[in-house]
């Protein structure tokens, strides 16, 4: 063995009586440098923070429920791969998944709103209108719909700006404007959400009967597709098959689970653990976001989707030849007498519907 080949070896093992020394004495520092911040500083070593993140209940001298726990234990919501705090696992999930996804879908059903809409363009009517209007909707049930209708258009653009605005909205109007924005919205959330909640009560227990599935809604959603690309005439009762998937897939379980979520955060003196407030919120943002999505195809057949249909829930009247052409089923039972509401009218003696 050369010289240089021995200085070589030397050199090797002398590294790694360092390593091996500084290995052990390591914990040894670490341990001694413990000791003596528990002296210094009793309230900031290693063992106080472990405690503080177990998630086990400490002294505290305010009552209430989670009081003695500063740091949630350990969670993790659907999806996610390893667990961490659980506020940071809900941070993760709200900024993760639900917004990404969420947006998207909100972003995916508008384009295919406005794809339909300009390429297949509105649903008309086959034949001239008479003249003849019926009555299609009390003043009741517009008052019921309106009520609802506008506190959700509400609730929805202000949930959208608290969910999506930090992403949107602040990098274009910055950071003045857009707290203001939000400060506005979260406001308006709040203080709209139980005229919302009421209203949607009402419209259940008044559109409930004619929502109700019968035979020939199976033929609509079998022929649909042929009347959204060729305006094909499918027969329905009062309300057809998509009306009612709308009523309760969209209001009476979406609406009302958003409902739910929201009057636990609306009112959290309930004593409500943080973990169900963050459950909620999360439940809350994906109910929320599924139906937000929803009503857009709603609001779109709703108003310049349907040639006629707006006019149907602003005056209450359509005519006879929209009725007969979209609710033939409905359209005979009004002619027949049998219908519950809806009494046919002379030109002239109600409203007239535009077309």
């Amino acid at each position: 063995m050369t010289i240089v080949s021995r200085m070589f070896a030397a050199l090797a093992c002398l590294l790694l009586a360092a390593a091996a020394w500084a290995q052990g004495s390591a914990p040894q520092d670490s341990a001694k440098a413990q000791q003596e911040r528990a002296v210094t500083q009793p309230g900031n070593n290693q063992p106080v923070w472990s405690e503080v993140r177990s998630g086990q209940p400490n002294y505290t001298s305010l009552p209430g429920r989670e009081m003695g726990v500063l740091v949630q234990p350990q969670a993790r919501f659907l999806g996610q791969d390893k667990f961490t705090t659980a506020g940071e696992a809900w941070r993760q999930y709200r900024n993760g998944p639900i917004i990404f996804y969420g947006g998207w879908l909100v972003v995916l059903v508008a384009l295919v709103i406005a794809a339909l809409y300009f390429g297949r363009g509105p649903i008309k009517l086959h034949d001239k209108p008479t003249g003849r209007l019926i009555e299609r909707f009390s003043g009741a049930e517009r008052w019921a719909h309106w009520t609802m209708g506008i506190s959700f258009v509400v609730l929805g653009i202000t949930g959208l700006i608290i969910l999506f605005g930090k992403y949107v909205l602040l990098p274009v109007i910055g950071y003045t404007l857009f707290a203001w924005l939000t400060a506005l919205a979260k406001n308006l959330h709040n203080f709209v959400a139980p005229l919302f909640m009421v209203s949607l009560l009402v419209f259940i227990v008044m559109f409930v009967k004619d929502n109700l599935p019968k035979a020939h809604d199976f033929a609509w959603f079998a022929r649909a597709w042929g009347m959204f690309m060729r305006g094909e005439h499918i027969p329905s009762g009062r309300f057809n098959a998509g009306e009612k998937a709308w009523f309760w897939g969209g209001v009476v379980v979406l609406c009302l689970i958003v409902s739910a979520s929201g009057l636990v955060m609306l009112f959290p003196n309930f004593e409500q653990l943080r973990s169900t407030m963050q459950q909620m919120n999360v439940i809350h943002g994906i109910a929320g976001l599924l139906v937000i999505a929803a009503s857009l195809g709603h609001i779109y057949m709703g108003t310049i989707g349907v040639e006629g249909s707006y006019q149907s829930m602003r005056t209450g009247y359509v005519d006879e030849i929209w009725a007969k052409e979209h609710h033939q089923y409905w359209y005979d039972e009004v002619k027949s007498g049998t219908a519950a509401s809806g009494d046919t009218a002379k030109a002239g003696a109600a409203p007239q519907a535009s077309h």
